[in-house]
């Protein structure tokens, strides 16, 4: 039997679907740049083909600390168990040498009432008893239904034995755990950085502009701001350099380079001939392949542990152009701040220029600043008309509705002749 047709035309169906196609084109999507250190300021690096794994339990230590929660836990548990399950094979087989075993149990397999026998350690008649015995010796709980005797020198001796481990043990897990519950990127995640990192104009020079805060009231001890560029370079002689990291000063006032962090400040970097970022113009700044790194450095108050905090910027996340609006006012006495606005940006005149070109012609800045005046004045002359034509358009309304609430006069006539 042949196929029955579709009640649509063929014809149309296929002009349809071509139609579809031109209005919906095909085009794919931008592979993401791949970033040295994220936004959180976790290295984007993956270790592979590492052959001496061995170098990880020579500092043994640092590895349960660096290991996942639920890794930590596991070995955490397990070592307590192994140690006791250990110790309890060796309490049993002390109790199975001395004959401890079948000491409390006659001929008949029944067991002995009376007086326990001279045992190494009393009341262990199986293996049971010698798992809890053993978990009794290494947590010291003593519920005294099990004890030591001086009958056996061997089992003083895995007393002892057991004791030392079990202080190990104890010393190593505990330290663990509390290098875990404190480490410095645990501070670090509530010093913030903007979102976005700006270029604007500031005393007359370029400037890159980042913002930094604290959010907790207890304060970083010397706290300290490096910057750097990592891009791709390659050098005269061919080689490729695919992370290439060049230091950037940072303007700051004091000498020893520290910051002191009570509120929001914003990290200011002038781009002169040091800077990695003195021949990019705002043009170029699209199509350039570099991350700035920022990294904030310092030491926690209340802990005393030396905390690092990291973020970068892509060459879309600069804003050329753009200042960082203010977000610290004094309300009776008090100053507050206004984390709402931490990232928020406004848009000021600055050159579209390199740094270099700025130095080398003054007069693009001094043509910029007017250009951006004159706007202003122009921007300040319309919304000056706006404001008298809406007023009197406003007085023209009023007057309106105040002749239309007037009552007309009304005069009485009186007949000739009549008297009124």
């Amino acid at each position: 039997m042949l196929a029955r047709k579709s009640i649509i035309p063929e014809e149309y169906v296929l002009a349809r679907i071509a139609a579809e196609n031109l209005r919906k084109p095909r085009i794919r999507d931008r592979l993401a740049k791949a970033r040295f250190i994220a936004k959180s300021g976790a290295c984007n690096l993956a270790h592979k083909n590492i052959r001496e794994q061995g170098r990880f339990l020579q500092d043994i230590f640092t590895t349960l600390v660096d290991l996942k929660w639920r890794h930590t836990l596991v070995i955490f548990t397990m070592s307590f168990l192994c140690s006791w399950l250990l110790f309890a094979i060796m309490w049993w087989l002390v109790a199975f040498a001395h004959g401890d075993i079948y000491a409390y149990m006659d001929r008949n397999g029944t067991e002995k009432s009376g007086l326990d026998p001279a045992v190494c350690v009393t009341n262990v008649r199986s293996f049971a008893s010698a798992f809890l015995f053993s978990i009794e010796v290494q947590v010291t709980i003593g519920f005294g239904g099990r004890m030591m005797t001086e009958e056996c020198p061997l089992a003083i001796t895995v007393l002892i034995l057991q004791n030392i481990v079990g202080l190990i043990i104890n010393a190593v897990m505990l330290g663990c755990i509390f290098m875990k519950t404190a480490q410095a990127h645990r501070r670090a995640e509530t010093l913030i950085f903007s979102r976005h990192a700006v270029i604007a104009v500031r005393n007359g020079k370029l400037c890159f502009m980042f913002r930094v805060g604290d959010l907790r009231k207890s304060m970083i001890i010397s706290a300290s701001v490096r910057i750097q560029v990592v891009k791709k370079t390659t050098t005269p002689e061919g080689e490729v350099v695919p992370i290439h990291q060049l230091d950037i000063p940072v303007d700051n006032p004091i000498e020893s380079n520290n910051i002191f962090l009570v509120a929001p400040l914003i990290i200011c970097h002038v781009i002169d001939k040091r800077s990695p970022l003195y021949d990019i113009s705002a043009t170029d700044l699209a199509n350039q392949d570099l991350e700035v790194i920022v990294i904030l450095e310092g030491v926690v108050e209340t802990t005393g542990i030396t905390t690092q905090a990291r973020t970068s910027y892509i060459a879309e996340e600069i804003q050329w152009g753009h200042r960082f609006v203010s977000i610290v006012t004094e309300e009776e006495g008090v100053y507050s701040v206004d984390y709402s606005k931490f990232g928020n940006t406004v848009k000021v005149a600055a050159p579209r220029c390199s740094a270099r070109e700025l130095d080398e012609k003054p007069s693009i800045l001094i043509q910029t600043l007017q250009k951006s005046e004159l706007s202003h004045q122009n921007s300040l002359r319309k919304r000056n008309s706006m404001r008298r034509n809406n007023s009197m358009r406003r007085n023209n309304s009023i007057r309106r509705n105040n002749s239309s609430l007037i009552v007309p006069k009304v005069q009485f006539m009186t007949p000739e002749g009549s008297t009124p």
